[in-house]
């Protein structure tokens, strides 16, 4: 009989595989687990890796769990993590959403050798710390699996479960970490990998993290966080930025003159609490915060208490212990993890809305002391479209120009750097996004999903373009560079020739000097403008 049950596992014992024809049972500390064969790949879903983070684990770092009895049914995906409704976050999961969603999914070969060390990806969902799941179908595994590649996606607590601090939280456990739970969640599953990968004939040795959106800002946060060290060793940021003000951490305690982050997180605590009449900084108020349902924490997505109302959601915080400083600021000093990195963005990540403007004027305002420089790159006869010109502007601010510092900052500090810009739109998208790739659109071809999204309107040249991905990817997690045999030369990003991979809006991947490198340069000169969050 299989049995379902909610734990986690205990460290420091030897992992074994059981040994079938399809290698579907594998033993854990925890227990044994029963997977999924389909073909050629089998896959190991829902696997608890810590304690469930509800009652007096909410808002607590990740914790322990026994061990559970019998086998655990590992062919269905567990809850997605509570979140609001959003078409962004929707994942389809038939088991819905809950507070109880510290679980995680792993694809790997049907047929592994007894002994066998598969080099180990770890995806890391975007959603702007709000929504995502690791369930959503665009993340499954397979690919990957055939290209000989252990793939593990998980869930990470989202929103105000993920990022909260309030006096009296912090006066709670103080041995423990504050606040950034999210990311405590991230750094708990990659400790279940290293401890547990073996099993499945993965290499805890040879582990790469990757996310998007504000997945690849948690990546630039554990290649930056002391808690995180030695936990993986490549890194791909897809679209995160690496500049301050997109998304990057607040102060946990004190109200301060950064024009990105005025308010302390504590702060927004209150705010947040005394929208539901709870007063105080001790243990009472706390429990009145844990005794709220999850749909008065989660607040209907709100992030202010009403229209124009005070900020009652921080997002990441600057807690001294997850997050001991900025990643632009560990770049700028040489701070981050010394590993191999793959960096880059789409063409056109957003029209409008971090960099506004509704003139062109508007816009190379925006450049302060390198508006000169920005008018000669993007619009050097005045005959521009503002609609592009935004978007070129938008991605260059807040993705490219970021990307490339942080590949600058790698290089320099004597790691290898692969830079890409990904300009391809499927053939039955191009009519809606003529402007270029948009946020997030390369995901289903990095996983080589492009089928089970496009269906019937798949072409032989999207599906191209998606092998071609995904084997620059899964080659980077075995060996540290994208390149292999049959693929088009992937330069190793340099500070004098400023190298990258272009795939371009025919599908082609064109590697070499950067040709938008002038309006990288001037948004580099516009460095201290303030960008929204």
């Amino acid at each position: 009989m299989l049995v379902k049950s909610c734990c986690g596992f205990i460290s420091g014992l030897t992992l074994l595989v059981a040994q079938s024809a399809m290698a579907q049972s594998v033993t854990l500390p925890a227990g044994r687990l029963q997977g999924v064969t389909q073909g050629d790949v089998s896959s190991f879903k829902g696997i608890p890796f810590a304690a469930p983070p509800v009652g007096p684990n909410r808002w607590r770092a990740p914790q322990p769990i026994a061990p559970w009895q019998g086998v655990l049914d590992a062919g269905k995906f567990g809850p997605d993590c509570a979140q609001p409704s959003s078409p962004f976050g929707a994942s389809g999961n038939p088991a819905g959403t809950s507070e109880d969603c510290l679980t995680l999914n792993i694809w790997r070969p049907a047929r592994v050798k007894a002994g066998q060390k598969l080099p180990v990806m770890v995806w890391i969902y975007g959603g702007g710390f709000v929504v995502g799941s690791g369930a959503q179908p665009g993340y499954d595994g397979s690919q990957f699996a055939r290209q000989g590649v252990i793939l593990v996606t998980f869930n990470y607590r989202l929103g105000r479960f993920g990022f909260f601090a309030h006096p009296a939280l912090s006066a709670e456990h103080p041995d423990e970490p504050k606040g950034n739970f999210a990311l405590l969640d991230q750094i708990e599953a990659l400790r279940w990998v290293r401890k547990n990968i073996a099993a499945l004939g993965g290499d805890p040795r040879n582990v790469t993290i990757f996310g998007e959106s504000a997945g690849g800002v948690s990546v630039h946060n554990l290649l930056t966080s002391p808690m995180a060290k030695g936990l993986f060793h490549k890194a791909i940021i897809q679209s995160g930025g690496g500049r301050d003000g997109t998304l990057t951490a607040r102060p946990l305690a004190k109200d301060n003159t950064d024009p990105n982050y005025q308010i302390s997180a504590e702060t927004i605590g209150r705010n947040f609490a005394t929208r539901y009449g709870i007063a105080g900084e001790g243990a009472a108020a706390l429990a009145q915060l844990r005794a709220l349902s999850p749909d008065q924490v989660i607040d209907g997505g709100q992030e202010t208490a009403g229209a124009n109302g005070p900020r009652t959601y921080s997002g990441p915080i600057m807690d001294g212990r997850v997050i001991v400083e900025t990643a632009q600021t560990a770049y700028l000093h040489g701070r981050q993890a010394k590993v191999p990195l793959m960096i880059g963005s789409n063409s056109a990540e957003v029209p409008a809305g971090f960099v506004a403007g509704a003139t062109k004027q508007s816009l190379f305002d925006s450049f302060g002391k390198g508006k000169p420089e920005a008018i000669a790159a993007y619009d050097p006869d005045g005959s521009a479209d503002l609609a592009l010109l935004s978007a070129q502007i938008n991605t260059d601010r807040v993705w490219a120009e970021p990307a490339r510092l942080t590949a600058r900052a790698f290089t320099e500090a004597g790691s290898t750097a692969f830079v890409y810009r990904f300009g391809y739109v499927a053939d039955s998208m191009k009519d809606r996004f003529k402007l270029g790739a948009p946020h997030a659109s390369e995901i289903d071809y990095v996983f080589d999903n492009v089928k089970a999204r496009y269906g019937a309107a798949l072409t032989a040249q999207d599906q191209s373009v998606a092998r071609l991905m995904n084997r620059y990817w899964a080659n980077f997690a075995k060996t540290g560079r994208p390149d292999g045999p049959g693929l088009p030369n992937w330069p190793r990003f340099t500070i004098a020739g400023q190298e990258i991979m272009d795939i371009q809006a025919d599908g082609k991947a064109v590697g070499g000097p950067n040709a938008t490198r002038a309006r990288l340069d001037a948004n580099e000169l516009a460095d201290g403008q303030v960008i929204p969050r």
